[in-house]
């Protein structure tokens, strides 16, 4: 009787104390003792949750008290670490290739510390992982290919680092990734072809080149926002692309691009595209009068191209059916006199936006629509062959 009832005892003590009964896989734990050490001990402050690790403690032990009280997650057993998510703390060092020993990691988010070397390709191994997020950091060279392989992944930035080198040739080999954002590289050359599940495309501020190829967006039947802008894209922007059924924000700003080609919409009714920015490109020709035919548009940049002749009645009727709330044409040599709706209601209409820099004619001073001033005459005859035409 004694014997159970010390049996009872013991049993009693350790659910009392659950953090005795937590095991840690042994290659978990030196994956995460791998990579605290690869991190400079200076940048490491008391209070943040790489300081908090100690390793005379189970890592996935309960509760945690005063160890790994934040930074890791562990799966329902506490056996395997499946997140990783680090505070905006400041941290510097090399990223460990052990990291790959985490294998039941799911996420693993280092965004916003002082990270730096390459990214390694060991990480291709972690077969389980659906979020990888390395933003704003410092790493450098090339994506690694290896990336491609995870089969799971669904939500990758890398965005503000100092990555270079073109893309991997397999991005669409990753067909559970949604969302993708590289922006703010050093990346170069053309798009390969894009992963097919793609919701929200980012990789403003590269170097990237080339024409706008329909094959690297073949079969993106879910693509909601492409974010293209601040890169060295050429050529002309095809009918096809706005045509992209599931398309709502588009950004080639700040490119090459020399010519636009925009369709009506297929079925009107189930277009979904809202906000469209060309600015700062090199386009020619008449203002896309088809881009009136999208019903839900409601901002619309081509701003700083070279752009001439008349503002489209379409694009008036468009604003007056209270669609079209932000209109910015400035900085093109767009001629004759813009539709006096534009200004009805005397300093403005409900449209914000920008008219000036053109050779409008009667483009009211009073109008913060007409801000700035209209190019000097002479400026607008040489544009137009030396006369410029009545419209």
């Amino acid at each position: 009787m004694s014997i159970l009832f010390l049996l009872l005892f013991l049993s009693s003590l350790l659910s009392s104390h659950p953090e005795v009964q937590a095991a840690t896989l042994g290659s978990d734990i030196y994956a995460l003792k791998a990579f605290k050490t690869s991190i400079k001990p200076n940048s490491i402050p008391p209070w943040s949750c790489l300081g908090s690790w100690n390793f005379s403690i189970d890592p996935c032990s309960l509760p945690r008290r005063t160890s790994f009280i934040c930074g890791i997650s562990c799966s329902p057993d506490s056996t395997r670490v499946t997140s990783l998510v680090l505070d905006p703390a400041g941290y510097s060092g090399t990223l460990t290739p052990l990291l790959s020993h985490l294998t039941q990691l799911i996420q693993l988010d280092l965004s916003d510390n002082s990270f730096y070397g390459p990214v390694p390709s060991s990480l291709s191994s972690l077969g389980n992982l659906k979020i990888l997020s390395l933003r704003s950091n410092a790493f450098s060279g090339n994506i690694p290919p290896s990336l491609t392989n995870l089969a799971f992944l669904q939500s990758l930035d890398i965005s503000n680092n100092v990555l270079t080198g073109p893309l991997p040739v397999t991005m669409n080999s990753l067909s559970s990734l949604t969302t993708m954002d590289l922006s703010f590289n050093k990346l170069t050359g053309s798009l390969p072809r894009l992963p097919p599940n793609l919701v929200e495309l980012a990789l403003k501020a590269n170097s990237l080149s080339g024409l706008l190829s329909q094959s690297s967006f073949q079969g993106l039947t879910q693509l909601e926002v492409v974010e293209l802008g601040a890169n060295r894209f050429t050529g002309a922007v095809q009918g096809w692309f706005f045509q992209l059924p599931s398309l709502q924000q588009v950004d080639l700003a700040n490119n090459s691009f020399t010519a636009v080609e925009i369709q009506k919409p297929r079925n009107a009714n189930n277009s979904e595209l809202v906000a469209v920015d060309l600015g700062f490109n090199r386009i020619e020709g008449y203002l896309p009068l088809n881009l009136a035919s999208f019903p839900l548009l409601a901002s619309l940049s081509l701003r700083y191209n070279r752009f001439r002749g008349p503002i489209p009645w379409d694009y008036y009727k468009k604003v007056n059916d209270n669609s079209l709330r932000r209109l910015f044409l400035d900085g093109n040599f767009l001629n004759g006199k813009p539709p006096a709706g534009f200004f009805s209601g005397g300093s403005g209409s409900s449209v914000a936006g920008s008219f000036g820099d053109n050779c409008l004619e009667s483009c009211p001073a009073s109008s913060q629509l007409c801000l700035s001033l209209q190019k000097p005459t002479s400026v607008c005859r040489q544009a137009y062959g030396g006369r410029i035409p009545l419209v």
